[in-house]
């Protein structure tokens, strides 16, 4: 019934792709990236606190600064497609980040445990394996390596 569109070659393929992509960078973008660009150093350093999960607890407001950056500009990259490794690989360790935090509160707060880091760990699955496949055919690209 859906023959070539429901096929894992071809355009199929590259729209599936697009179509994770469009998934993955509005929803972060929106739901969790432009709310911590448009922060500003109070809301980075609370972010970037979530460091200290990995022993790094010194300038907190520049990887706040930085997670934020990823979530919003990186996101931005998803959809386009420039960058797209890149920004795969910031998203991937951010939500890395993220997972560590929620895995790390105190057991009487609702978003702790892996019922807490489950969608830091969906989000950081979905942008290691985009890292491995590529954006697809539909992205824009700014670099020869890109356009491989």
């Amino acid at each position: 019934m859906f023959g070539k569109l429901a096929s894992s070659e071809g355009v199929a393929k590259d729209f599936g792709l697009l179509l994770i992509r469009l998934g993955l960078g509005v929803f972060m973008f929106v739901h969790h990236g432009y709310d911590k660009i448009t922060g500003g150093p109070e809301r980075w350093e609370g972010v970037g606190g979530a460091m200290a999960n990995l022993g790094i607890a010194f300038a907190p407001v520049a990887w706040g600064f930085l997670a934020a950056f990823a979530e919003s500009v990186g996101s931005i990259l998803i959809v386009l497609g420039p960058l797209f490794r890149l920004a795969t690989l910031m998203l991937a360790f951010n939500m890395f980040v993220a997972m560590l935090m929620h895995l790390n509160m105190p057991a009487d707060n609702p978003a702790s445990g892996w019922a807490g880091a489950e969608r830091a760990m969906v989000y950081m699955i979905a942008y290691l394996g985009l890292f491995f496949t590529g954006p697809g055919r539909f992205a824009a690209k700014l670099t020869k390596a890109e356009r491989r």
